[in-house]
This record gives C-alpha cells, sequence and structure tokens, in this order.
C-alpha cells in the first residue's frame, strides 16, 4: 500500500493507569500509579497507527483526551501528513499557547500519524525517515530509588540482569549526603566497577545544597548528573556546568529541540555533541544521547517524536507491555546509538512503524 494514500478516519484515545512494581521515590514525589494515554489512528485505508503518552499525573487525562478528539475530528477526512498535521494543531490551539498541555495532545496525534505511514510503507519509523536500524547502548532506569543503600544495591543486581544492562540510574537526594554517597557507594559494589552509573536528583535541590552534593559526586566516575535543580533555572545549570566535570543533563521538560538548543545557547551552556539540530526538517532526526542538553518524554519532545526520539523509533518490540512488567517508564531514548538510551536493550526490531501493536498491549 502506499502511505501518500492515507486518509484519516478517526481518533480513539483511552486512558489507562498502571500500577507501579517500582514506586516512584524521589524527594519532589512518591508516585505508586502510572497514567498512560493510548492512541490510536483509524484511517479510511485500513491502516491503524499507535502512539502514547505518559502525562504524570493521573487528573491531567481529563483535559488530555478531549483535546486528543477534537483534533481528530478537525483532521477528519484529510490526507494523512504529519507536519502538516502538527503545524495546524499548534495553530489550533495558538491561545491556549504553544508549550503544555496543548503540545502535550498535538505530539500524541504526530507520533501516531508517522506509526501508520510507516506502517503503509512496510519499514520502521526509523527507516522511513532515512535511519538505519542496529544497536543501542542501554541503560536501566527502571528502579534505584530513594531507598537504604543496603535495598539499592540488591535491586542494582536485579537491574543489571534484566536485559544484561551496562549502564544503571540511581536517584540521589535523600535527607542527608553521607546517605547519599553511601548509596552510590553500595552499588558500586554490587555491580562492579565497570557498570556505567548515572545519578537523577529529579529537580529537588536548591542551588546551594546541589552546588555542594554535584561536588560530592563529581570524583566518582558517573556518566552525567541528572536535574539537581529546576529545570528552568538555566542560570543555575550554566554555573553547575562551569565548575564541574560530570555532564549535567538536562532536557525532559523541553517543548521541542529547536526551543531548548535557543534555551541552552541564551545562557552559554556548553552544548557538547547534543545532537540538536536547528534546521525545522532535520531536528525530528536528532541523533546523539552524549549530552549536557538531553534525555525527554515522548510528549516533550514532540519534533524530536519525528525522529524517534521518544520511545517509538521501531527500538523496541511492544515496549509498552514492559513498561507494564518493569514497573516504570524509560526516560531518554534517541534515533541512532552512539549515546545511551534508557530502559530497553537488545537489536533493533524490523516490525514496521514504532513498534506497538494496540491490540496486544498486556498490563500486568
Amino acid at each position: 500500500m502506499s502511505f501518500e494514500s492515507l486518509t484519516l478516519k478517526s481518533i480513539r484515545a483511552r486512558p489507562v493507569v498502571l500500577k507501579l512494581t517500582r514506586p516512584v521515590v524521589a524527594r519532589i514525589a512518591t508516585l505508586t500509579e502510572w497514567p498512560l494515554i493510548l492512541i490510536d489512528l483509524y484511517t479510511e485505508e485500513g491502516v491503524i497507527g499507535h502512539s502514547y503518552l505518559e502525562p504524570y499525573i493521573r487528573r491531567s487525562m481529563r483535559y488530555l483526551i478531549p483535546m486528543l478528539r477534537d483534533l481528530g475530528e478537525m483532521f477528519k477526512g484529510r490526507r494523512l501528513a504529519p507536519i502538516e498535521f502538527y503545524e495546524a494543531g499548534r495553530k489550533s490551539l495558538h491561545f491556549v499557547g504553544y508549550e503544555g498541555i496543548s503540545m502535550i495532545a498535538v505530539a500524541g496525534i504526530d507520533m501516531a500519524a508517522w506509526d501508520a505511514l510507516a506502517r503503509a510503507a512496510g519499514v520502521p519509523l526509523c527507516v522511513l525517515l532515512g535511519g538505519s536500524i542496529g544497536a543501542v547502548a542501554a541503560y536501566n532506569s527502571n528502579g534505584l530509588w530513594l531507598k537504604s543503600p543496603k535495598e539499592v544495591a540488591s535491586e542494582a543486581v536485579e537491574l543489571r540482569e534484566e536485559g544484561g544492562f551496562k549502564g544503571l540510574k540511581l536517584r540521589l537526594g535523600r535527607e542527608r549526603l553521607a546517605d547519599d554517597l553511601a548509596a552510590v557507594d553500595a552499588v558500586r559494589e554490587a555491580v562492579g566497577s565497570e557498570m556505567s552509573l548515572m545519578v537523577d536528583f529529579n529537580q529537588g535541590l536548591q542551588f546551594g545544597e546541589a552546588l555542594e552534593r554535584c561536588h560530592a559526586i563529581d570524583d566518582l566516575g558517573l556518566a552525567w548528573i541528572e536535574e539537581p535543580i529546576v529545570y528552568n533555572n538555566l542560570e543555575g545549570y550554566a554555573r553547575l556546568t562551569a565548575d564541574l566535570n560530570t555532564p549535567i543533563q538536562i532536557g525532559e521538560n523541553f517543548y521541542g529541540a529547536a526551543r531548548a538548543l535557543h534555551r541552552l545557547a541564551d545562557e552559554g551552556l556548553r552544548l557538547r555533541d547534543a545532537g540538536f539540530h536547528a534546521d525545522w526538517r532535520r531536528d525530528r532526526l536528532a541523533t546523539s544521547g552524549r549530552h549536557r542538553c538531553s534525555g525527554g518524554h515522548s510528549y516533550l519532545y514532540p519534533s524530536l517524536s519525528r525522529g524517534g526520539r521518544s520511545r517509538h523509533a521501531g527500538y523496541r518490540d511492544g515496549a509498552l507491555a514492559r513498561v507494564a512488567r518493569l514497573g516504570e517508564p524509560d526516560s531518554a531514548a534517541a534515533l541512532r546509538g552512539e549515546g545511551w538510551q534508557a530502559a530497553y536493550p537488545g537489536r533493533a526490531r524490523r516490525r514496521a512503524g514504532v513498534g506497538r501493536e494496540g491490540g496486544r498491549c498486556s498490563f500486568g
């Protein structure tokens, strides 16, 4: 079937709430459940595109699902053209704002539309967009929250064995710095010095405390330090990157690659191999995960979702079911694999589209 001939028929959006096998225990919040919105894009030709959103807050689904349905009505009967849908969807919500839930909703439609085109073409999305199938380095981000050093050490071994991972992400931000240091030491002892270890403060520190704690862990050989302070304190991040040797990772809360690039450049942040492209066509194909400014959830990167920076580039087969089994979603991905990709290892899958089958997702 020619993917150029697809016509949008309807959008179905379904709320799902997963109970986390490993609850999120961070300094800023404790979460025992994880909301998802499953999106199915139906075409007149019978091809169905799939995507999903992870809006963090269960109540937010009340607002997002009507927006998704409204967008579906707006595009009904139109030829499936993701770039045009993306621009039209943003313009239709102009007075609400280009960021926030309006962008999240547009991103959900965007990913499903690209998935439908790739399925009709019979190729993985990354191939349709000019990429190639290949192995990616993966780290496991599905645990290691703010527990005792003994508990995180035991869990680190479990996470490593879930897929032969060579990287793990540990959360920091305990009441005492000494307890954070003990947790790092315990994990290192449990999984060995060859394991790449990243740490994440989940934006839980004030700047002064962040400066103290980051200096205390700067010589521990960490792959990166993620979001020690609130995401929009770019002046603070500029100071941290200037003072520290360990890379600082941010980016989950930027709405698009161009937006991130401009904001970071304005603050004079060092963009080491960030993988962002200013050109509006190429920013859909952002690449490397080696970064001082990367990471990201699917709906926070609507432009990058086109290139598969979300979890939908064909690298993972049945990723949604794995979220349910492992208990917590991943946090970053990349179109190609020079850098790290969160949560799921192994060979790239050659299934057409983004790899999600709407009728075969299992929860439990």
